[in-house]
């Protein structure tokens, strides 16, 4: 097998006496779609914070294209090809949505002319070229969501880290972010993604890490994942998956 675009081994990050990830190993092929998954407080965001940069491990490696990068600051880790999105979508809010997504733009691109040129492209990815003028602060949830997703990719990153961009979506709006993401793909970019949402896990990864308690709990496809008894009790508790076969048994 080629060697991983994105490779953790071992990393670890602690936080006074907590220790928030613990000893986690993953890797990410190109042009692929691969998952995160766990339930909320497994860590997940913290190994990503990691991956970008926001935060230096307490212990582990992190490499890309084969290159150590554990620590290197965000900045040049996007000059690398490494993009993130946030949970928390904070749009440029004095801006146009052009100028917010020409924000990303401008990291490869010194002229402001190219750069909002490059905007305007990425804006009709994602869906909102018909929204480039409006105020970043008039959008809808689902809007901001496209935005967070366009900045990332005007910076011309090959590797985008999508942290829960299907949070707060309608099931219509999921469907059309899902297609979204799947297209990206067929571009050639690869993807990690945090996500809640299995629907969109199911229908978009090809291979899926589960996070418990700051531990890779199991890995695989998404079906044998989303049918391992420990996934399933690591989000709904002990017993949990003896019950839901008792109870599928008592329905056959």
């Amino acid at each position: 097998m080629a060697e991983p675009l994105l490779r953790i081994e071992n990393v670890s990050k602690k936080f006074s006496g907590l220790l928030a990830v613990d000893g986690a190993s993953l890797s990410v092929q190109a042009g692929h779609i691969t998952a995160l998954i766990g339930p909320n407080g497994a860590g997940k965001t913290t190994l990503f914070a990691m991956i970008s940069g926001f935060l230096a491990p307490s212990a582990g490696r992190i490499f890309h294209r084969g290159r150590d990068i554990t620590g290197v600051p965000p900045y040049r880790l996007a000059r690398r090809g490494i993009a993130r999105t946030f949970q928390i979508v904070r749009p440029f809010a004095g801006l146009t949505v052009h100028e917010n997504i020409a924000v990303g733009a401008h990291l490869s691109r010194r002229s402001r002319t190219d750069a909002l040129d490059a905007a305007g492209q990425v804006a009709e990815l994602v869906g909102l070229a018909e929204l480039l003028h409006k105020p970043a602060a008039s959008l809808t949830v689902a809007g901001r969501k496209r935005l967070e997703l366009a900045r990332a990719l005007a910076t011309g990153a090959d590797l985008l880290l999508l942290d829960e961009v299907l949070a707060g979506l309608n099931p219509s709006e999921v469907a059309t972010m899902v297609q979204m993401i799947g297209s990206l793909v067929g571009r050639g970019l690869t993807i990690l993604m945090i996500e809640h949402v299995m629907q969109a896990v199911m229908s978009l990864a090809e291979h899926v890490y589960v996070l418990s308690e700051g531990r890779i709990l199991t890995e695989g496809s998404p079906q044998a994942v989303v049918a391992d008894a420990r996934v399933i009790e690591a989000y709904l508790g002990r017993g949990a998956a003896a019950r839901l076969l008792a109870a599928g048994s008592r329905h056959v």
